[in-house]
């Protein structure tokens, strides 16, 4: 009988894609993925080591998994990613009962991995510099509905900002070729993606190190002709890379989805120069306007950090200033968290959590008319929305338009509506709110052939 795992993932998208490569590689080698199973042989943990709340979230399911291993339930806890690349050895002295600890870019190793722990009585430490190993495609075993799947595109990171420590625990950017991009989504479109998410930790500089040339909008025109593939939505976009090139080809491609993630961080010069990222707020508008201007329907979301060392009330009020003048579709933030290693933890003038607090709540609450105000547009308009559940009292199809990203967006609650899950319909829009909206389904649904 071939031994069951429990696969946990914590953490972001990119850690979503590298636990399906995991499982699939598993699978192949004849382990059974089970995650309802209460007894499971083996545990298998993909940590998040972005931030603090992260590792203290990391070390909490650890500790969970190890309590069934002490109560017999499970014979190996295995714990891999990005806590493990960054914390290393101190995590084993502290949780020597792990059976494994696994760095990142394994993925392709892992059943190599997994059997090593069967027979050794000591913990295996594989933790080697950042260099990622890309799993084969299919070998991907997929997490979610099927058609709607991330994609990414290139692994690491060259930019050094403060406040991120990402670079020293996954390593120099190195992009995925682009024949094995367009391979992978082909797959993902045979088993029934129709919605591609590329992401990467900054897709705008997708092949550079391979071609010498920048390969975003390259990529894009080649995803294009994938069959079964309708829609294309691009995330994790650095500023100073938003090219009239990369506008162009959003512009004009159908399937590219009229929606750009572009995480500006802040628009107050200052803080910006202190972050070491580029721009100011100044020529972020004119990107937006450039972006708007090109596409009118686009969604642009972004994040922020509040309570960045050194920004004062007056640098915080530049970013609202900034807020009210770009007014944007979609807005995130963070509390600024001082990480261990990343260089902005040793900057003078350190924000008092108490102010950074408050001013996360006045940003988000700042934001909400102008959330509002962009999606009472849509009012009167037919988006097109891919219907993937129903609400809970079964009165309405729940679907996303172009603006809505999975897990971070809005929604579209859809009334008359006769499409299955999976299936895109026209819908005119009739009412809206801070961040959902409410509309008619129009026609019958798309079904491609």
């Amino acid at each position: 009988m071939s031994s069951t795992v429990r696969l946990i993932t914590l953490g972001c998208a990119k850690n979503e894609v590298d636990s399906e490569e995991i499982a699939g590689v598993l699978q192949r080698a004849g382990y059974r993925l089970d995650a309802l199973t209460d007894t499971p042989d083996v545990v298998i943990i993909n940590t998040c080591g972005f931030l603090e709340s992260a590792q203290r979230e990391g070390m909490q399911v650890i500790r969970e998994a190890l309590q069934l291993k002490k109560q017999g339930k499970t014979q190996r806890v295995i714990v891999a990613g990005c806590m493990v690349q960054r914390l290393g050895e101190s995590l084993k002295r502290l949780l020597p009962e792990v059976d494994a600890w696994v760095g990142v870019g394994q993925m392709a190793r892992f059943a190599e991995i997994v059997d090593s722990t069967s027979t050794s009585r000591q913990p295996l430490v594989d933790i080697q510099p950042p260099h990622h190993r890309w799993a084969d495609v299919p070998t991907r075993l997929r997490s979610r509905a099927p058609w709607t799947a991330y994609l990414k595109v290139s692994e690491g990171c060259d930019h050094r900002c403060t406040f991120c420590t990402i670079p020293s625990f996954r390593g120099r950017h190195v992009s995925k070729p682009l024949e094995r991009v367009l391979e992978e989504a082909r797959w993902l479109a045979e088993h029934g993606a129709k919605e591609i998410n590329l992401i990467a930790q900054d897709t705008t500089q997708y092949g550079y190190d391979l071609y010498r040339k920048f390969m975003l909008p390259t990529l894009l025109r080649a995803l294009s002709d994938v069959e079964g593939i309708e829609w294309i939505r691009i995330h994790y976009a650095y500023p100073s890379r938003i090219t009239e090139e990369l506008i162009e080809t959003m512009a004009t491609l159908p399937k590219v989805v009229k929606y750009l993630d572009v995480p500006l961080q802040h628009a107050d010069a200052t803080v910006l120069r202190a972050m070491r990222r580029p721009g100011d707020g100044e020529r972020y508008l004119k990107m937006i306007e450039q972006l708007r201007a090109a596409m009118p329907e686009i969604a642009i979301r972004t994040t922020f950090i509040v309570g960045f060392p050194g920004e004062g009330e007056a640098e915080f009020q530049n970013l609202l200033d900034f807020m009210q003048a770009a007014q944007l579709d979609r807005v995130g933030a963070f509390i600024y968290s001082r990480e261990k290693g990343a260089p902005s933890a040793e900057l003078p003038n350190q924000v008092p959590f108490k102010v950074k607090r408050e001013r996360y709540d006045k940003l988000m609450r700042f934001q909400q008319p102008i959330s509002l105000a962009r999606n009472q547009r849509l009012v009167g308009t037919t988006v097109r929305v891919l219907i993937e559940t129903e609400s809970d009292d079964g009165k309405y199809a729940v679907g996303r338009s172009h603006r809505d990203a999975p897990d971070v967006d809005g929604l579209v609650y859809v009334q008359h509506c006769t499409a299955q899950v999976g299936e895109f319909v026209d819908v005119t829009i009739t009412a809206a709110d801070v961040y959902d909206v409410w509309g008619e389904a129009q026609e019958t649904p798309h079904r491609p052939v």
